[in-house]
């Protein structure tokens, strides 16, 4: 491409929600925007993290992120990961205006126990290949890790995205059960119907005579501190106080409706094993003192469990070039996410937060009302509106584009051989994996037919 006057040239690294709209406003503001993603199609957690039962709503978010990167201004690299594909020093000797991070919390955090890294890939599993695998593993072309959901698994965990992963447990072997009397049932409608109903709409009164063995939710503090709904820095002092309870009522709707099991205020000592594979936790019991999680010596006990997910949270991917600070990238400002060790680098979202979860896309960590939470996890009559996802994470896309517009809008714009270079330079990594700059065009090749 060719730049016949001087512009600013800006790299986002991520094209879900966040970094499509920042993509966007920055394109209206006149500057050319490169956006890298490391899968063929850019839509991130909404694809890869929310699991698939929320196929209306991920439809809806789809077309926008497609709207957004679709437009004159707005340049699509599919296929490139920051740290695998490109050099993070490479890249700002590219001389791009600003570069953005919106490349998302996708390393699980690690789950602090004896025999974890012994264990992992013999029975015990992170929450988000786990969550992908659920994802993609009826599309014919999938050919990545496969997991077996297998009776009474544990997932160590607490939030909305553990009950998620508890979910997906319990709607497999259902469905399984169910299958062998030959009734064959949906995953879309056993979630969307709770397994109670479901059974009984087939005859099964009691769905106990399936003879599944249910499975466990591992949390480390109580019911009433689960992360399921919180308030706003505004709540009045009844709003707080009936906090608890409004959690309470949350997981027991989801135990009623999935028929999971919970054990609270435990703590994982040791993942076990025999015969090299997993067979399941050695806990110890905690006591909650001014707020801290306290294991009690000599409580342990052993669950037992052939499959263990860990839904304990995310941290962002280190990539060579960046510097850390602890799990999180090392930022100036954390309101702003600009980085600390370079200027004109930007981190957005997820990357930031690291939380890589629908909380965290709902609420960016402040403030997630019940009715979402009960409508995230299937618990309301009707249509369930996660519109506020999106919408939050759009918030933050734009409050990152301002960011940078503000910052680009002090530097002077480059000049256009230079600018074309530098597009140039991006074309030819386009070429390189395939894409031909027909965006609509792309999406279709790369979408699996079995997803339409």
């Amino acid at each position: 491409m060719n730049v016949t006057e001087p512009t600013h040239v800006v790299a986002i690294f991520g094209g879900a929600s966040a970094g499509s709209v920042a993509a966007e406003l920055l394109a209206e503001r006149g500057a050319q925007v490169v956006v890298f993603e490391q899968n063929p199609r850019p839509y991130g957690k909404i694809e890869d993290g929310l699991p698939r039962w929320h196929d209306k709503q991920r439809t809806m978010e789809y077309g926008k992120i497609d709207a957004r990167l679709d437009r004159p201004g707005v340049h699509y690299v599919p296929l490139t990961k920051l740290g695998r594909d490109l050099d993070f020093d490479e890249v700002l000797g590219w001389g791009f205006s600003a570069v953005l991070l919106a490349n998302g919390a996708w390393k699980d955090r690690e789950l602090e126990a004896e025999g974890t890294e012994e264990a992992l890939g013999k029975g015990l599993v992170y929450q988000n290949p786990f969550v992908y695998w659920f994802n993609h593993k009826l599309e014919q072309a999938y050919d990545g890790e496969r997991f077996e959901v297998l009776p009474g698994s544990l997932c160590v965990g607490g939030g909305l995205a553990s009950i998620d992963v508890i979910k997906i447990f319990q709607l497999e072997l259902y469905q399984q059960a169910l299958a062998a009397r030959g009734i064959e049932v949906d995953t879309n409608t056993l979630e969307h119907e709770g397994i109670p109903a479901v059974c009984a709409a087939h005859g099964i009164e009691d769905p106990e005579s399936l003879g599944v063995e249910n499975c466990t939710l591992l949390y480390r503090r109580r019911v009433e501190d689960m992360p399921l709904a919180s308030l706003p820095d505004s709540a009045s002092e009844k709003q707080r106080e009936k906090l608890p309870m409004v959690r309470r009522k949350i997981l027991e709707k989801a135990q009623k409706k999935f028929l999971f099991q919970l054990v609270p205020q435990v703590v994982t000592q040791a993942v076990l094993m025999e015969d090299g594979h997993v067979t399941g936790l050695r806990v110890l019991r905690t006591e909650l003192a001014g707020g801290r999680v306290n294991p009690v010596p000599g409580s342990e006990f052993v669950i037992p469990g052939r499959l263990v997910v860990s839904s304990i949270g995310s941290v962002p991917e280190p990539i060579p070039g960046i510097e850390m600070k602890g799990a999180y990238y090392r930022y100036k400002d954390w309101d702003t996410g600009e980085y600390a060790a370079a200027p004109g680098v930007f981190g957005l979202g997820n990357v930031v937060t690291g939380q890589g979860n629908i909380k965290a896309s709902l609420d960016h960590g402040r403030f997630v009302a019940a009715h979402v939470a009960e409508a995230y996890l299937g618990l309301t009559e009707g249509e369930r509106d996660l519109s506020e996802a999106g919408a939050k994470a759009a918030e933050r896309g734009r409050a990152a584009g301002e960011a940078i517009a503000e910052f680009v809008g002090k530097e002077a714009k480059l000049e256009p051989e230079v600018a074309s270079e530098l597009l140039k330079r991006v074309e030819e990594r386009q070429r390189a994996v395939g894409y031909d700059g027909d965006y609509k065009g792309w999406i279709a090749r790369v979408t699996p037919a079995d997803l339409g």
